[in-house]
């Protein structure tokens, strides 16, 4: 059985929050989230026990999809360097720098 995405997860972490609200027991919504996402009782327990404990919706984050540039091979070697001395991923530090830029609004032209 492969591992839910994060989006999967928070989606399902808040149909669960919605079913614990609608329905008349933790059991009828797990149910009922068992079926909507056809996944096994026993998970659909986790579910809700964890939007039960959460007790509010959480964001669903964006889908990632591959993004191919070319860099520079020192900009690329000062990435991985940086990567292994942060214990970062090389997407997880590109993504920050590129919100950070772009919250900044800085452009050229």
């Amino acid at each position: 059985m492969t591992r839910s995405s994060k989006a999967e997860r928070a989606q399902r972490i808040n149909t669960a929050l919605a079913l614990i609200k609608s329905e008349e027991s933790l059991s009828s919504a797990a149910t009922a989230l068992a079926r909507r996402y056809r996944i096994s009782k026993r998970q659909a327990y986790r579910y809700v026990r964890e939007a039960e404990l959460i007790g509010k919706q959480i964001p669903v984050p964006d889908t990632k999809i591959a993004f191919t540039v070319k860099l520079s091979k020192n900009l690329i070697k000062g990435l991985r360097r940086y990567a292994k001395s942060t214990g970062q991923s090389l997407s997880e530090i590109v993504t920050q720098a590129l919100e950070a830029f772009l919250q900044n609004g800085r452009r050229r032209g």
